[in-house]
């Protein structure tokens, strides 16, 4: 399913109120409702529009902030953004609502960030591949300075992820030492063999497809896990040859 179908499975319930209820009555009103309501083959009810809505909001305000990061909005960065999530036509004119709106300045991005965050468990897998998407936006660009880098890790922090983990999704998206396999995989180069395996074990299990499917997964975000994983396969590899000729 994709971020613009049916409620991702898992999520808490949530009341379509605070800060993203209100910019979706600012921007979309119930041209919004509307198509959650009706969105896909069956209707969905009023709880799962409100936690659809939601999410699907937040992920455009998120996104939209973070290209406003460094005070410039680029068209590489909004292509980065309608790259990864694929926005059908009836739906474009709301997302552009929204994404205007959000993208007048950077402020205030935390409050949309705990709305996000409370809809699922600290350092769930779809929070890891939200942040992973504004990563991706920020160094669409070719450039992410020090302002981005801030806004990113401030995100990651109110997802619940720490330092190690942000670095290592630094990595993976060609943001930081991403001649190090190791920052990849999240840990030192003193690590043990054991430790190595076990850390690359970890990622493939949390990121397999079909466990993503199962729980929910927008397809945006699985074939962006699918990718992360092609990255993080190679950085082991490398860990593996390296190891093997010294």
């Amino acid at each position: 399913m994709s971020i613009w179908g049916k409620i991702i499975g898992g999520a808490a319930g949530l009341a379509l109120g605070g800060p993203l209820g209100a910019l979706v009555g600012t921007a979309a009103g119930h041209a919004v409702d509307k198509i959650a309501l009706n969105y896909g083959d069956a209707p969905i009810d009023e709880e799962a529009s409100k936690q659809k809505i939601a999410f699907t909001i937040g992920v455009i305000v998120l996104s939209a902030k973070m290209a406003k990061a460094d005070g410039v909005v680029t068209k590489d960065e909004i292509a980065a953004f309608r790259k990864i999530f694929h926005i059908s036509e009836k739906e474009i004119k709301n997302v552009g609502r929204v994404w205007d709106l959000a993208r007048r300045d950077v402020a205030g991005f935390e409050i949309y960030a705990r709305q996000i965050e409370k809809l699922f468990n600290p350092q769930s897998p779809v929070l890891e591949e939200l942040l992973g998407s504004l990563i991706y936006i920020a160094q669409a660009d070719g450039v992410v300075n020090p302002e981005e880098i801030d806004y990113l890790e401030k995100v990651a922090k109110i997802f619940g992820f720490d330092e190690v983990q942000f670095r290592r999704l630094l990595a993976i998206y060609n943001v930081s030492k991403a001649d190090d396999p190791y920052s990849i995989l999240g840990v030192n180069q003193s690590a043990s063999d054991e430790e190595v395996k076990l850390a690359y074990r970890q990622l493939t299990l949390e990121n397999h497809p079909d466990k993503l499917v199962a729980s929910g997964m927008p397809e945006e975000f699985v074939r962006q896990a699918t990718e992360k994983m092609a990255t993080v396969n190679v950085a082991y590899s490398d860990i593996i040859q390296q190891r093997a000729e010294n």
